[in-house]
């Protein structure tokens, strides 16, 4: 049953680190993008009213890429808690750097809060 869930779990894994990994490759794209036009402009002596909607529609979808980041990592969160809950919290799944607040030492008990 450990190894079921161990497998679920580095599947699951799997796909959220993928899923990740686009999103900022999206974000970083778009961001490239969305500098390059102006530049574009700028360089072939255009007026500024050329390409503007296209510039603004490259930054509303910096906007929704930012919110698909912030829920991808929602996401990530809830999946944390479920790894604890089906016991696998002990395991680290994938070669991502630490995340923040997991340097703390974990006993399983509880302890006086001053």
């Amino acid at each position: 049953m450990l190894k079921q869930r161990r497998l679920a779990a580095e599947t699951v894994a799997e796909a959220l680190f993928a899923a990740e990994s686009a999103i900022d490759a999206a974000i970083a794209r778009t961001a490239a993008l969305a500098g390059l036009m102006p530049t574009s402009r700028q360089d072939a002596n255009l007026s500024a009213l050329i390409g503007q909607d296209a510039i603004m529609s490259a930054i509303s979808t910096m906007q929704a890429l930012g919110v698909a980041r912030e829920n991808i990592v929602t996401t990530h969160k809830h999946l944390t808690v479920a790894q604890r809950d089906i016991g696998l919290a002990a395991v680290s799944f994938g070669q991502a750097p630490e995340k923040p607040g997991d340097g703390a030492t974990r006993t399983g008990r509880l302890s006086v809060a001053a």
